[in-house]
C-alpha cells in the first residue's frame, strides 16, 4: 500500500512517499480502508522531534486519525462491522497511509447524515472543543474569547460557546485569518500591538495559542472567570501559573477529561454534526503523497480550519 515515512526528525520534507506492507487486524482489530486522514498542530511538532504525547521508533508512519470504511475484521470481532463507515484513532501511528488496522473498540460509527471528511474532521477538533466547553462551564450571558477562531478547535469553540448562550469574541493572526472567522459576535486580530484593549474583560478565554498571545488573554479574565489552556500554536505555552489564576480568582483548565469522558465527547460532536448544529471547516486537502506541503501550510500559518489528507 502507500504511505508516508518518517525515518528522521526535521523539518516537513522528511515526510517521505513511499511503500509499506499491507496491515493485518490482529484479535479485537479492524482493518480500515483510508478515505481521509487528519493532520493537527502536534503531529507537525512530532514530525520535528519536540516533546510531545506522540512516542514511536523510527522509522515510523505518523498519523493519528482516519476516516474510512472497515474492510476486514480480526478473531473476535463481529463480522457485521465490515462495510461500515467508521472514524478513529490509531494510537499516535500509521494513519498516513491507505490502510490501517486499530482496535475495534476505538472506532466510531459515522451516523448517515454526515460525510466522511466531516467526520474526520470532527474526530480530535470536534471532542476537544465539545469538551473545553463542558470542562469551562459556559453559560448563557458570559462574555468568551476564543483564540484561534479561524482554526479546526477554534471554529467549533466559536459555534459551541454561542449555541450555550455566549458573547463571542473571535480572535485571529492577520488579516485575512481574521476575515476567515465565522459566527462570533466580533473578531479582532491578535498580532495588533493593543488588541487587548478591543476585547475588554471576558468570562472565559479558550487559548489555543500560548505564549504571549496566551498570556495577555488571561489578563482580560475577570474574577472567578474560566481559561482553558490547550494549545500553542504560538510555539509555546501561555505563562500562566496555578498561583497566577489563584490569586485572581480564575479557574485553569488543562484537561477535559479521561478516556471515557472523551469518547462521549467525541459521540456528542459527530450527532451534533449530524444534525447541523456543528459545522466543521475543511479549509485545504493535500494528496496522500504531498503530506510534507500539508505540514509546511500548517507551520507557515497558511491554513484555515481543518487540514486533511487524501488517499
Amino acid at each position: 500500500m502507500r504511505a508516508v515515512w518518517l525515518s528522521e526528525f526535521g523539518g516537513p520534507e522528511v515526510l517521505v512517499p513511499g511503500e509499506a506492507p499491507d496491515p493485518v487486524p490482529g484479535p479485537g482489530q479492524v482493518l480500515v480502508e483510508v478515505g481521509f486522514a487528519n493532520t493537527t498542530f502536534v503531529e507537525t511538532q512530532f514530525r520535528a522531534g519536540a516533546p510531545g504525547p506522540f512516542k514511536a521508533s523510527l522509522p515510523v508512519i505518523p498519523g493519528n486519525g482516519v476516516g474510512g470504511v472497515i474492510s476486514a475484521v480480526g478473531a473476535g470481532v463481529d463480522p457485521a462491522l465490515a462495510g461500515q463507515r467508521v472514524v478513529t484513532s490509531t494510537g499516535g501511528s500509521g494513519g498516513y497511509a491507505e490502510r490501517v488496522a486499530v482496535d475495534a473498540a476505538a472506532v466510531f460509527e459515522v451516523p448517515p447524515a454526515l460525510s466522511l471528511d466531516a467526520a474526520v474532521a470532527l474526530l480530535a477538533d470536534g471532542r476537544t472543543a465539545t469538551g473545553l466547553v463542558h470542562a469551562t462551564a459556559v453559560r448563557p450571558g458570559d462574555r468568551v474569547l476564543v483564540e484561534a477562531a479561524a482554526g479546526g478547535v477554534g471554529g467549533l469553540l466559536v459555534q459551541l460557546a454561542k449555541a450555550a448562550g455566549a458573547t463571542v469574541v473571535g480572535a485571529a493572526g492577520g488579516p485575512a485569518k481574521v476575515a476567515r472567522v465565522r459566527g462570533a459576535d466580533a473578531v479582532v486580530d491578535y498580532l495588533r500591538p493593543d488588541w487587548t484593549s478591543s476585547v475588554g474583560p471576558v468570562d472565559v478565554v479558550f487559548d489555543g495559542v500560548g505564549g504571549e498571545i496566551g498570556t495577555a488573554a488571561f489578563g482580560l479574565v475577570r474574577p472567578g472567570g474560566r481559561m482553558a489552556v490547550y494549545g500553542l500554536a504560538g510555539g509555546s505555552w501561555a505563562e500562566v501559573s496555578e498561583e497566577d489564576a489563584a490569586a485572581r480568582g480564575v479557574s485553569l483548565v488543562r484537561s477535559i477529561g479521561d478516556p471515557a469522558r472523551m469518547r462521549a465527547f467525541t459521540e456528542s460532536a459527530l450527532a451534533a454534526a449530524a444534525g447541523g448544529r456543528l459545522v466543521p471547516v475543511i479549509g485545504q486537502r493535500f494528496p496522500l503523497e504531498k503530506a510534507a506541503d500539508a505540514h509546511a501550510a500548517i507551520e507557515s500559518r497558511a491554513t484555515v480550519g481543518k487540514t486533511l489528507l487524501v488517499p
